[in-house]
């Protein structure tokens, strides 16, 4: 397992490019991309309502629901992959997991904008694991805290790569998928994440093993 790197003002990231073994990454994309119900969503960014540019998806347990860009997302039940790769993400990041969103990029065409996962169902500085599948993309993440001269942080995330971001890392950075030119290829990408379900506590849970 790779190690947990530290980022500006108190961000850590840990990124592991070949968490999975490749012949069952290609075997849960395959999965995936013909079993879930996916959908092109319209939301709302800067007042204006757009289409999503990707495929979407929301699973997790019953009750958590999720909010950002304008629409409330109600989760699909979890399948037998989904449940079974949730658990091995929990192990990985040392938290526990309740839903996860799931984004089909079609082409290099597909893409995600700046932005943190930081609403507020999912309470102060939360934990969010990623895990790709299908074609490499450039993941970058931007720094928008006080600090002078830090540089963005760019990867290229794999099929079949674990990337968890914690600590303060939604709270002074932006990440996105930019857009690509060329044949990219089709990309899955599994951000799991815990939504906050009448938890006095919000903070407890969201403290990494790492």
């Amino acid at each position: 397992m790779a190690e947990p790197r530290p980022i500006a003002d108190g961000g850590r990231i840990l990124y592991d490019e070949a968490w999975l073994d490749p012949t069952e990454a290609a075997a849960l994309y395959a999965t995936l991309r013909d079993e879930v119900p996916w959908e092109q969503r319209s939301i709302r960014i800067a007042g204006r309502v757009v289409q999503e540019p990707r495929l979407t998806a929301w699973f997790g347990d019953p009750g958590a629901a999720y909010t950002y860009s304008g629409m409330t997302l109600s989760p699909l039940p979890w399948t037998p992959a989904l449940s079974a790769l949730r658990g091995r993400v929990e192990i990985a990041s040392g938290v526990p997991l309740n839903s996860v969103l799931l984004n089909w990029y079609r082409s290099g065409s597909d893409s995600m904008g700046w932005h943190a996962d930081a609403e507020d169902e999912l309470g102060p500085d939360p934990v969010i694991a990623s895990v790709s599948l299908g074609a490499t993309r450039r993941f970058v993440l931007k720094y928008v805290g006080r600090a002078i001269g830090v540089e963005n942080i760019e990867l290229d995330l794999t099929g079949g790569s674990l990337l968890v971001m914690a600590g303060t890392t939604q709270r002074y950075w932006r990440h996105a998928v930019p857009k690509r030119r060329g044949d990219a290829g089709s990309r899955i990408n599994l951000t799991f994440r815990r939504i906050l379900i009448g938890d006095p506590d919000k903070g407890s849970w969201s403290r990494a093993a790492f």
